[in-house]
């Protein structure tokens, strides 16, 4: 760095923050380390007593951390979100769709590897909503050589390392399964849960079915609702090993491609995934997601929603981190639910 006069600072970034006190009104910094000093900035360094500053001074093939962190950025960012103001050498990026971030980890480690630099994002496969902060990042020194950043270019190569796939407008069709509801013998309270985490997400529920133990009707009804439109299928009760229990039967029967019967996670064990025709998924929800907070439903049906094909290993890397520890005070997505990997 070196130290120049204040009116012959235009265009050079400053090495650390100025600081304006006002008696009564504030003590904070009116320009950033890492400022490009502007000719309307002038006047008011001088107001705060900065005759003279230290700037830092521009060397062949070295980038200041803002110009470090911008190519950070553009390494991170996808569609459906923009990026902060440069602020002490950090750009933070912010959602503006709802829908579900993703993110290619495998990238993200190995540009963090590469030292110097940093990218700290929240968990991907989560939802987010508009607004919502994703990811930050910045470079450790003030100044990092050229040659490092295009290191990182290379290894993020062409596509957004963070995107967000926005939710789809899907018509859902519920099949509540039971004798017992089927018969009015209790009320059915399982598919006001699975309306409200459909509209949760922006879809709507286009029609209901209510259907006894028997696996033929509710093979009948799945393909009734695909027959009247509805893109994905949620299939509530009968889950289970007993005898009564059906639903896996039905949903076999549609014809559809079974992915799992069964998941890696508690409360939602007993979770069913399939593809009917390839594209519209069908899924046998347990018991557990009518009395629990949060269950495995909650960690598949965002990413269904967005129109992301699950295979079993999706299912099968929600083991770590997939066990709900049904807190007092519930702040799902923001804790360690489903997020092992």
């Amino acid at each position: 760095m070196k130290l120049i006069r204040t009116e012959d600072a235009v265009g050079h970034a400053l090495c650390h923050d100025i600081t304006q006190i006002i008696r009564g009104v504030t003590k904070d910094a009116v320009f950033r380390k890492g400022h490009i000093v502007t000719e309307e900035d002038i006047p008011v360094l001088l107001s705060v007593g900065k005759e003279n500053l230290y700037v830092w001074e521009k060397e062949e093939g070295m980038l200041h951390e803002n110009e470090a962190a911008e190519i950070l950025r553009k390494i991170c960012q996808g569609e459906h979100m923009h990026p902060s103001d440069i602020k002490e050498g950090k750009i933070e990026l912010i959602a503006d769709e709802d829908g579900v971030l993703k993110i290619d980890r495998e990238r993200l480690k190995r540009i963090n590897a590469l030292g110097e630099m940093m990218i700290a994002t929240r968990h991907g496969d989560f939802p987010v909503k508009k607004g919502d902060k994703l990811a930050g990042m910045r470079v450790i020194p003030l100044v990092i050589r050229e040659e490092k950043m295009k290191e990182a270019q290379e290894v993020a190569g062409e596509q957004p390392i963070l995107t967000i796939l926005p939710y789809q407008k899907r018509r859902v069709g519920i099949v509540a399964t039971g004798s017992e509801v089927y018969y009015h013998r209790i009320e059915d309270t399982f598919t006001p849960v699975m309306v409200e985490k459909v509209e949760e997400l922006g879809a709507e529920v286009g029609a209901k079915r209510t259907c006894n133990d028997d696996h033929e009707m509710i093979t009948a009804a799945i393909l009734e609702l695909i027959g009247e439109g509805c893109d994905l299928i949620l299939c509530t009760g009968g889950m289970s090993v007993d005898p009564d229990d059906r639903t896996p039967l039905a949903i076999r029967n549609t014809g559809a491609d079974i992915v799992t019967y069964g998941a890696p996670v508690l409360p939602g064990a007993m979770f069913l995934l399939s593809y009917y025709k390839e594209n519209i998924p069908i899924l046998g929800v347990p018991g557990c997601a009518m009395y629990s907070k949060r269950t495995v439903l909650d960690l598949v049906l965002p990413r269904l929603m967005c129109g992301e094909r699950l295979c079993a290993e999706d299912l099968n890397r929600l083991g770590e981190g997939g066990l709900c520890l049904n807190c007092k005070s519930c702040t799902f997505p923001n804790c360690g639910f489903g997020k092992g990997v």
